[in-house]
């Protein structure tokens, strides 16, 4: 159920692979039939498919143009195509086109992989595009065994009997988070519909259960923080708990227990216009994913009291603001987390205004390094330092980020306030991130603070030695606030403000007060899977200089008058 643009997958070591290999060589299972056939659960797009069928490969953000071509013939630009090719999304597009013509495309690229790959060969052999791949199978059966011939029927049905093998032996195989919830979703879908497997039906739940007690935490979140990894992983939850209901067995307690806690936290870090928070590797979501899958859930859920997943949500009629308000992951599961501590997104009249650079995974190593800065995310960064730093090389983990990130909410007045501070600079530069936030309830205005201090004496010292062997003995920081594409921004008022006019007609104003700062609309760029390169946006950046132990420079957004009830065309999209 995992969209092509999901995060890059660890390619297997070369041992991995031979036991991947072995396991699907061992993994022959005698299959003729089904003993259900649920609908599919997976949502496809028609205008994707029709690109397919025209040679179009856009996947994982490369485009390859290959008319009349098997997709197995293509040279893969990247390993993320790759994975996206072999683990068969785009098989929910060709069935959403839903014609005879989708349809012997679907039979003859998926019998062709058959015939090259199903005896355990190729790069789609890992447990995680397996489990995909196998989803996509049997969702879409009767799609694809439609008018078959019956020797291809039995090609098929062989291959599926051996990827249902292969997930019971190499499941647990796959890196934890959602690749290991894939090929776990595979075996479950696998033991349910498949004739002579549904002995393994009892083990693969219980793998499923004890997979979502270990990775879904008591408030709904994951380690990695990524909330479209976390969308990804309910849709898969939900999915199979729908199967098992349709099929007639019993629910299981523990997988109901974790769709239940899942699914406030999501729509906590979903914003107004309908996308989530872009933050640690993660983009907006898959339209209507989460509407979709809430369905199938049954639920109606509420939004989680207080920090969802380490996030921070302040909202008000059509106004959504959410902050990062919690330690980034460190250590060896860290691989695409941001240095994003104290970053906030905000969304207006169902636009996104403020906003993160986002993931830049499918854009290659520097794109994916440059994206996870500090400098990418609309918050404070020292100049040249990044709040966590970046080990050595491509997939590098976080190091000597912040140790302590606090954050309380609390209402004054007429207003919802966040106060906000993380420690990334404090054995750096003896430096402590302060930022308040505060958003009036009627959602017309914005009021922020940040600043920087040296809270005790040791930290004082450390920043003594710094300014010291600084030019005019004072440090430079930055504060960013990447704007959507579709912002149009302007300075005004001499120099002293900047309107921001969104494609609903609203129209926000930007100003800034304290510390003598310099503001400036300055080039940035807006990173999304869906476009095959960065889009060209702008961000507002305060520029000031810290002499002593603290200086704060204080902004605000507002919006002057209502927004107009006539919504302005947007622009065309490329997909």
């Amino acid at each position: 159920m995992t969209s092509d643009a999901s995060t890059p997958r660890p390619r297997p070591g070369t041992g991995a692979r031979l036991m991947n290999r072995y396991a699907a060589w061992r993994g022959a299972r005698d299959v003729r039939g089904f003993t259900s056939q649920p609908a599919p659960k997976t949502q496809g797009r028609p205008s994707r498919g029709r690109q397919f069928l025209a040679g179009n490969f856009l996947l994982a953000g490369s485009l390859v143009e290959a008319p009349g071509a098997m997709p197995w013939d293509i040279a893969a630009p990247s390993p993320a195509f790759e994975a996206a090719l072999h683990g068969f999304g785009w098989l929910d597009d060709l069935a959403a086109v839903g014609d005879g013509r989708a349809r012997r495309a679907a039979q003859a690229w998926t019998l062709d992989w058959s015939r090259r790959f199903g005896q355990g060969g190729g790069p789609g052999w890992s447990p995680d595009l397996a489990g995909r791949r196998q989803i996509r199978w049997i969702a879409h059966a009767l799609f694809l065994l439609n008018g078959i011939e019956t020797a291809d029927s039995r090609a098929i049905f062989a291959t599926m009997g051996r990827q249902a093998g292969f997930l019971a032996r190499r499941h647990d195989a796959a890196p934890r988070g959602l690749p290991r919830f894939e090929a776990l979703t595979g075996f479950v879908q696998s033991a349910s519909a498949l004739e002579g497997f549904g002995d393994r039906l009892r083990p693969a739940l219980a793998a499923l259960a004890s997979e979502c007690e270990r990775e879904i935490d008591p408030t709904g979140g994951i380690a990695s923080r990524n909330p479209e990894e976390l969308l990804e992983i309910f849709a898969l939850l939900t999915w199979t708990a729908a199967v098992l209901k349709e099929t007639g067995r019993d629910p299981d307690p523990t997988l109901d227990a974790a769709i239940a806690r899942v699914a406030p936290c999501l729509r906590s870090l979903r914003h107004s216009d309908g996308g989530l928070a872009r933050f640690h590797g993660g983009g907006r979501g898959r339209a209507g994913l989460l509407d979709l899958a809430l369905r199938q859930s049954g639920l109606r859920p509420a939004m989680t009291r207080g920090p969802a997943m380490g996030f921070a949500r302040l909202d008000a009629p059509g106004v959504t603001v959410i902050a990062d308000a919690a330690a980034p992951l460190t250590g060896d599961a860290a691989r695409l987390s941001h240095a994003s501590s104290l970053a906030f997104e905000m969304s207006s009249g169902g636009c996104p205004l403020i906003v993160s650079c986002g993931p830049g995974s499918h854009l290659g190593p520097e794109w994916e390094q440059a994206a996870r800065a500090t400098a990418s995310h609309s918050t404070l960064a020292i100049v040249g330092y990044s709040s966590a730093r970046l080990g050595p090389g491509h997939g590098a983990t976080l190091a000597e980020g912040p140790r302590r990130v606090d954050q309380q909410i609390r209402v004054s007045g007429a207003a919802t306030e966040i106060a906000l501070s993380h420690d990334g600079w404090l054995r750096s530069h003896g430096l402590t991130h302060l930022r308040q936030l505060s958003l009036e309830a009627d959602g017309r205005l914005l009021n922020g603070e940040d600043g920087l201090a040296a809270l005790d004496p040791a930290d004082r010292s450390i920043l003594d030695r710094i300014l010291g062997h600084l030019p005019g003995h004072a440090l430079e920081y930055e504060i960013r606030f990447h704007l959507h594409p579709e912002v149009e921004a302007h300075v005004d008022m001499g120099g002293n403000a900047v309107s921001l006019g969104l494609n609903t007609g609203e129209v926000w104003v930007f100003r800034t007060a304290g510390d003598p700062v310099g503001m400036s609309l300055q080039p940035s760029v807006y990173l999304d899977s869906r476009h095959l390169k960065p889009r060209a946006t702008k961000q507002i950046v305060l520029s000031a200089r810290l002499s002593g132990y603290g200086g704060a420079v204080r902004w605000s957004l507002a919006r002057p008058t209502d927004p107009p009830r006539r919504r302005r065309s947007r622009a065309p999209q490329l997909l």
